[in-house]
């Protein structure tokens, strides 16, 4: 027996739950499915949502631990800049995603935890490991960086950061987001992320080093303690993918099924920063307004939905792909310098030049300009 149903969503993270609720909230019927047993469960996040990005609304003020008021960045464990533009909130992820399941399921669709793809077919049809198969009208793909859905369309990320985390006591109260930038972390950054009275500490790489994350993390974190910043007695340990090679692509067919991406599985994840919960949020909204569209008749919204997604995104994410693919060269010709380290992140004037040229180490005018 094949269910059926308008739209179909695979992943129910922030992306696959906007999805949800914007298409439910049109009137057509929506199934959802997540291969997890409960919403958020296990947290593969740092927690930080980036104020700058967009979504401060309802399910990021519900689930806030704390306001970030400043970022500071180091380079090589020195303190190099001070930045209070960059502005945010700590959430705590697994509140953050029950309180959008809720709001899916309140908004008439159908969720359903614990069931993991097993194969999508020629026509779009979905079959789960438990024996169900459902078919739809849309099938929305909002299943992460290793996306089943955009596999199947051919919409595949190749750049990919392997990232490490453990939640440690923090010695004093902060506001501020740490950035750590060092030659040795290849193609990532570490953070020092708080949550009250708890720290989020972490770091990313390339995956091609992914050896690297765990004798890295150590370091960082013996320095952390070193100075009084966290306690050493782990409370959660963490990790998980990000992709970091930009769009993807965002739509395809499946027979007679339209197909839609979002959010990690779209590569709509900021290379730079690994920022995803604001792109997931908005682009699952939009896919589900699409989906709705599509049911009804309006082919047309696909292509709109390709254009907003540029007009969203395009420009920023291009952005970051430039600076990643410089940085990476870098790591190519030895270790980068500490400028080329600046240029890759976002809270130097560097990142934003687009007329940068690196002259070496005393390249400091157009830095700190």
């Amino acid at each position: 027996m094949i269910e059926t149903c308008d739209v179909l969503v695979i992943g129910l993270g922030p992306a696959g739950s906007s999805a949800a609720i914007a298409a439910a909230r049109e009137g057509v019927r929506v199934m959802a499915f997540d291969r997890k047993r409960e919403a958020g469960v296990p947290v593969q996040c740092a927690e930080f949502v980036p104020m700058m990005l967009g979504i401060d609304s309802g399910p990021v003020t519900f689930a806030q631990v704390q306001p970030i008021d400043a970022m500071e960045s180091f380079v090589e464990t020195r303190h190099d800049r001070h930045n209070d533009d960059f502005r945010g909130r700590m959430v705590d992820r697994a509140k953050f995603d029950r309180e959008l399941v809720r709001q899916a399921q309140e908004a008439g669709a159908q969720v359903v935890f614990g069931e993991q793809v097993e194969s999508i077919d020629r026509d779009g049809v979905v079959a789960f490991l438990s024996g169900r198969r459902v078919a739809s009208r849309v099938l929305i793909g909002a299943d992460g960086p290793r996306s089943r859905v955009g596999a199947v369309i051919g919409c595949v990320n190749s750049g990919i950061v392997e990232t490490r985390q453990v939640a440690v006591p923090l010695r004093r109260a902060q506001a501020s987001t740490d950035i750590y930038l060092s030659a040795e972390i290849k193609g990532g950054y570490a953070w020092v992320f708080p949550k009250g009275e708890v720290a989020n500490v972490g770091l990313g790489v390339d995956r091609s080093c992914k050896e690297r994350l765990k004798p890295l993390l150590e370091s960082l974190l013996d320095h952390l303690a070193a100075e009084d910043v966290i306690g050493r007695e782990p409370i959660s340990h963490t990790g998980g993918a990000i992709p970091v090679g930009g769009p993807v692509g965002v739509a395809g067919r499946l027979g007679g099924t339209q197909v839609l991406l979002a959010g990690d599985a779209a590569g709509l994840t900021n290379p730079i920063t690994g920022a995803g919960i604001p792109a997931a949020c908005q682009s699952g909204r939009m896919a589900g307004e699409t989906a709705a569209c599509v049911v009804r008749g309006r082919e047309e919204a696909v292509a709109d939905y390709y254009d907003d997604i540029e007009d969203l995104f395009g420009a920023s994410l291009r952005r970051a792909v430039d600076r990643r693919d410089e940085l990476m060269a870098s790591f190519a010709h030895g270790n980068p310098t500490r400028n080329q380290l600046r240029r890759g992140w976002i809270a130097y004037p560097a990142y934003w030049a687009a007329d940068y040229k690196d002259t070496g180490e005393t390249n400091d005018e157009l830095l700190e300009a």
